[in-house]
């Protein structure tokens, strides 16, 4: 039971950091793709939501390619910096990063498309910058279907088995996550290791998903109108 609770610390800081990385890229790509229009758009847009369609295992593969010591990222890495990602717990927040990224990015995207531009320009009117009319108007008025999909992107990071297994491995302590221990356990017979870790990761998903119902700013509009 000892290496349960391990798991799901590491599971929690592998999710939360990816979460963070998510927040910073999803809701940059997502602000990027709702005002502005360029060439490439689209398929931009198809690049960032390919990770929710693709098996994670699929994923896993491009970044165990890329990410290794002979991928163009992990040999620049490994040369300059010294830097090797596979088989550690920082190579599981970057898996666990781009499978749950789409989720981060689509709520973002469709939160920024939801606000209304006569608020911004009465802003641009009164004479705030474009950093002030984000950060003062845009931004908290997108900030509950942000915050959605950034409680989603964390349950499934928390739950991300495939690309973090070809990725990180499974070294206990080290970057054996819940769900990776989950099928470990399974596959060693220790049953009440699995179903306490199966209860800890159903209970954390089912309140995430509690959550982010809450603040889908469809349904808060609904709420007010009734």
């Amino acid at each position: 039971m000892d290496q349960a609770w391990i798991a799901l610390a590491l599971t929690l800081k592998v999710a939360g950091c990816a979460t963070v990385l998510n927040l910073l890229f999803g809701v940059g790509v997502g602000f990027l793709l709702a005002r502005r229009h360029f060439p490439g758009r689209d398929l931009l847009d198809a690049v960032c939501t390919l990770p929710m369609v693709m098996p994670p295992t699929v994923l896993g593969y491009y970044l165990l390619v890329l990410l290794g010591r002979n991928g163009p990222v992990g040999h620049w890495l490994q040369q300059v910096f010294h830097i090797n990602l596979i088989f550690t717990w920082q190579g599981a927040v970057i898996a666990a990063a781009v499978v749950s990224f789409p989720l981060v990015f689509k709520s973002a995207r469709a939160a920024f498309e939801a606000v209304d531009p006569q608020f911004e320009q009465a802003a641009r009117v009164l004479g705030v910058g474009e950093t002030g009319l984000f950060f003062r108007v845009t931004l908290p008025l997108a900030w509950r279907g942000i915050l959605a999909g950034i409680l989603l992107s964390f349950a499934r990071a928390t739950g991300e088995f495939g690309a973090t297994l070809m990725v990180a491995g499974s070294i206990p302590g080290k970057t054996q996550t819940l769900s990776v221990a989950v099928y470990e356990a399974v596959q060693a017979g220790q049953d009440d290791v699995a179903n306490f870790l199966v209860l800890v990761t159903s209970v954390t998903c089912i309140a995430v998903l509690l959550s982010a119902g809450r603040l889908v700013p469809g349904r808060v509009a609904g709420q007010t109108e009734r």
